[in-house]
């Protein structure tokens, strides 16, 4: 049976060469000039810094209510432009087949630019 949507086979290094790391949402705007409904984040990742990223959460989310929450992004891919923005992470989520975004987070605290692996 196909699955739909199931990508290739990656290797070890290929995964590897991720940067995934935990950070807390710090601020979070409407972006009215994207072409799908997003949200502008700010995110507090620690010792890498702040960093910013376009996310299409506003399904799900509130702007307030995302203030404060854990997420995890991969922090090492190269600047995206999106409209006059650009977004320097990519905060990960589940995507559901109706096109909502579940975040990803940690259950149990961590510090803000913990390495996922």
């Amino acid at each position: 049976m196909e699955i739909e949507g199931k990508k290739e086979e990656c290797s070890f290094d290929n995964f590897m060469a991720l940067d995934i790391r935990t950070g807390t949402i710090i601020e979070a705007e409407d972006f009215p000039k994207a072409k799908r409904p997003a949200y502008k984040l700010k995110i507090d990742f620690g010792q890498l810094g702040i960093k910013v990223s376009s996310a299409q959460i506003t399904k799900l989310y509130k702007k307030e209510d995302l203030i404060g929450r854990r997420i995890i992004a991969v922090v090492n891919f190269p600047k995206k432009q999106i409209a006059n923005f650009f977004s320097e992470c990519l905060v990960l989520g589940a995507v559901k087949d109706n096109g909502e975004v579940v975040l990803l987070t940690t259950k149990e605290e961590c510090e803000n630019g913990v390495s996922i692996g």
